[in-house]
């Protein structure tokens, strides 16, 4: 690693978990519980493969050879779909999940999008390769026989800044390379199995570079809340305040799909923008109205969908 580079500034901050205030937000994350779970349950196992070493001399001490093969995967999850669909709240908060299942410490390393660099010759690689370098020898400190005593997480929000397709026509060298070197990254935590794995979150996983989704040991998809999961955000926050069954229906019908082909609006139109709106229309002279409120709904339109067309 170039000793001119500033490691501090590869990484946006650092978290540590278990931590109280990243459990309370993950609890909020609702409507998408199958990709909590999952995601909760890769992660552990990536990072910590001594509980599935453990698992399977309990229940298949003969599967060597299926271990191997689920042990070998890179230590890569995919988190791709829609815009305001949670993939980044979940990405940044999972961390406590694991630390907590695990009973381990884990830390966060989102990685920064300077690290794209300036465009200069080499400059890509050289950064990306320094993240990955610092990420493997601090995982390289944890890694123990039979049960990690810590682990990592590399963030990589808005991954096709990063990785996009090298088929692209247009795609500079220096991109070119930039890939290339993140695909080394990866495969350098995988060949020595160490305790850190990374979560790739995107609007775009077409323009992902073929090679990255290979590797991915699992995707996970986002997509906008249909009525039932509106229903979930929605009704324990309007039930308080007065809203009736009739009253939450019709806001679930008009937080839906309003006409052929549109879409519905996000978890994040709901949990950022349609719940405070209301709240700041009566604040603070009134009570929240639920006829108003429902103007307010009709009112608001849904965040545009981020169409993911060929890279």
């Amino acid at each position: 690693m170039s000793d001119t580079i500033d490691v501090a500034a590869l990484f946006e901050r650092r978290t540590s978990y278990p931590d109280p205030a990243a459990r309370q937000r993950l609890a909020r994350l609702v409507g998408i519980d199958d990709q909590k779970h999952r995601l909760a349950k890769i992660l552990g196992l990536l990072v910590n493969p001594g509980g599935l070493e453990r698992w399977a001399k309990t229940h298949h001490p003969d599967a060597d050879l299926l271990l191997d093969t689920v042990l070998r995967r890179p230590p890569l999850v995919i988190l791709a779909g829609d815009v305001g669909s949670g993939k980044t709240e979940l990405a940044e908060t999972i961390g406590d999940a694991v630390a907590r299942a695990e009973d381990i410490d884990v830390t966060l390393l989102p990685l920064s999008l300077s690290t794209r660099g300036q465009g200069k010759v080499g400059e890509m690689t050289q950064l990306l390769t320094a993240a990955f370098d610092y990420t493997a020898t601090q995982a390289e400190k944890l890694k123990a026989n039979g049960r990690a005593r810590g682990a990592l997480i590399l963030l990589v929000d808005e991954a096709d800044a990063l990785a996009q397709s090298r088929e692209a026509a247009q795609m500079h060298h220096e991109d070119r390379s930039g890939v290339n070197a993140f695909i080394r990254g990866i495969d350098r935590l995988a060949n020595n199995r160490l305790p850190a794995a990374v979560v790739m979150c995107t609007n775009r996983l077409s323009a992902l570079d073929p090679a990255v989704r290979r590797r991915a040991a699992d995707m996970l998809g986002f997509d906008r809340p249909d009525d039932a999961r509106r229903r979930e955000v929605l009704e324990p926050r309007l039930a308080p305040l007065g809203f009736t069954k009739n009253d939450v229906d019709q806001m679930i019908s008009l937080t839906g799909a309003r006409a052929k082909a549109e879409a519905g609006f996000t978890f994040s139109d709901l949990t950022q923008r349609l719940l405070p709106a209301i709240v700041l229309d009566a604040y603070p002279e009134r009570a929240v109205n639920p006829k108003r409120a429902l103007e307010i709904a009709r009112d608001m339109a849904p965040t545009p969908p981020f169409r993911d067309g060929p890279a």
